[in-house]
């Protein structure tokens, strides 16, 4: 995934700083299994829902994960297509960036 646009790179500035936080990672394995409610969410991490609410809101900016209301519950689950946004970013670094071998400073 090249970078062809400023918004290419903030994309993936935001999804980079949504996953820098260790709650945030909690909730990204939580979801990994199933689809979660708020409520279900809270008590497995034992975090408050405003707390809680705070991170979802940052995953959800990043589209890190979706989320999908039913009558007065939101469920949460991972958006996969930005995943695989990611993973073909670092697959593409991978492959197509040279390794150098390391040299002295010229001073």
């Amino acid at each position: 995934m090249q970078l062809s646009s400023p918004s290419d790179a903030t994309t993936l500035q935001a999804s980079f700083q949504a996953l820098s936080d260790p709650l945030r990672l909690q909730i990204i394995d939580l979801l990994r299994a199933e689809e979660l409610c708020v409520c279900e969410l809270g008590d497995r991490l034992t975090v408050a829902q405003s707390k809680l609410s705070f991170h979802l809101k940052i995953l959800k900016s990043a589209n890190l994960i979706l989320p999908r209301q039913e009558g007065r519950w939101i469920y949460y689950r991972l958006n996969l297509s930005q995943f695989v946004v990611l993973e073909q970013y670092f697959a593409e670094l991978r492959r197509f960036s040279p390794i150098i071998a390391a040299r002295p400073c010229q001073e």
